[in-house]
């Protein structure tokens, strides 16, 4: 997509604009200063049941835009609606919504039962109903006999199922869900990542999830808002997120990516050639670039370039010199020295035959030019 139609990133998004959006910010903005914008001019729109993830560095803006969300913040500009109707004015605890902090917030004194109760008593339910509620949400999250320990008896995957089974045992249409899984260790928040993702597509649910965590989004998300300076960079579904990334800046923050610097020499409507700043010439296909002489950036993922190529006659190749050759278990991970840089990364999957190659050894690597993107710098 051309530069001038996406102004780095900061086009405003007028996704799925619609009278059945279940959650819609319009024309957001949040500062905290009354100068500064750490939200700036967010338009989105989520369906029912769609499990969207915010996601972003420190300070990008997503959790803020969780918080607002939750009523935890004011917007200082723009509307926010459920159901079509604004919430704007509307406390946080008349919103029902569910929500799931990284520190879980139970509360020490009170039983896990307790602690389920106590969403189901501000609501004024009867006592039989929320016993059979909060039977069935322990049930949920397979912590069906803990009901009578305190958190302190409890590990920290087991508090953090325990919070979620509260956010979820008054039956809330919508769960927002702030770094969950940041403090568990990496088998944990896998099976943990797996359990949410499963919950809320049974229960059909939406839910709104914020992470630093690529691959926590990327692995249970319908689709990813990527946040950079206060606005959506980039909203999709995770494959086309990493396979076909509209600027650097999501090239860069979602997985490993290589890159290159050149100018722009030759445009097509449907590829280009970047002369590179050491000299080649390689084939790209313009995905954020406007004119032959524009500085442009080329991205190419680590798995879609070969060694010692086979790819056929539409394949571009360069010359590479082996700096590191990696074991890592299923895949072999090798930095190159490529057009004057020294931090172009290759990853093969391990195989049977791969041959095992050496520092210093020369090499040729090779890619299909759709894999190539000519970014902005």
């Amino acid at each position: 997509m051309p530069k001038s139609d996406r102004k780095n990133g900061e086009k405003i998004l007028l996704d799925m604009q619609a009278e059945d959006a279940f959650v819609q910010f319009e024309r957001v903005q949040k500062s905290y200063d009354g100068e500064t914008l750490v939200v700036k001019d967010l338009n989105l729109a989520l369906p029912k049941g769609e499990f969207l993830t915010m996601l972003g560095p420190s300070g990008s803006g997503k959790t803020t835009c969780l918080m607002m969300l939750a009523g935890f913040e004011s917007a200082t500009h723009g509307e926010i609606k459920l159901k079509g109707q604004p919430i704007n004015n509307i406390p946080p605890h008349k919103r029902g919504i569910g929500m799931v902090f990284q520190n879980y917030a139970l509360f020490p004194h009170m039983s896990v039962a307790e602690n389920l109760s106590f969403p189901l008593e501000v609501r004024k339910m009867g006592k039989s109903e929320r016993e059979g509620k909060i039977k069935r949400a322990l049930d949920m999250v397979q912590m069906g006999d803990f009901g009578g320990r305190r958190p302190a008896q409890l590990s920290g995957g087991q508090q953090q199922r325990i919070a979620l089974a509260r956010a979820l045992v008054f039956e809330p249409e919508l769960v927002l869900m702030d770094e969950p899984l940041g403090a568990l260790d990496k088998q944990l928040r896998e099976t943990l990542q797996f359990e949410i993702t499963r919950l809320a597509h049974e229960l059909g649910i939406t839910v709104v999830y914020v992470t630093h965590d690529q691959t926590e989004a990327l692995t249970m998300s319908d689709r990813v808002a990527v946040f950079d300076d206060g606005r959506i960079q980039q909203l999709a579904p995770p494959d086309e997120l990493y396979e076909a990334p509209q600027n650097s800046f999501v090239a860069q923050f979602i997985g490993e990516n290589n890159t290159l610097d050149g100018v722009v020499s030759k445009l097509g409507s449907d590829s280009c050639v970047v002369r590179l700043d050491s000299g080649e010439e390689i084939d790209a296909l313009p995905v954020n670039v406007s004119n032959v002489g524009d500085r442009t950036l080329v991205s190419i993922r680590p798995e879609r370039v070969e060694i010692d190529p086979d790819l056929g006659p539409d394949a571009h190749t360069l010359n590479a010199e082996v700096l590191e050759f990696i074991y890592m278990g299923d895949v072999f991970r090798t930095r190159l020295r490529v057009a004057g840089r020294d931090d172009f990364i290759v990853k093969t999957r391990n195989r049977a035959d791969q041959v095992r190659l050496k520092p210093g050894q020369k090499v040729k690597i090779g890619w299909l030019p759709h894999d190539c993107r000519a970014l902005d710098i």
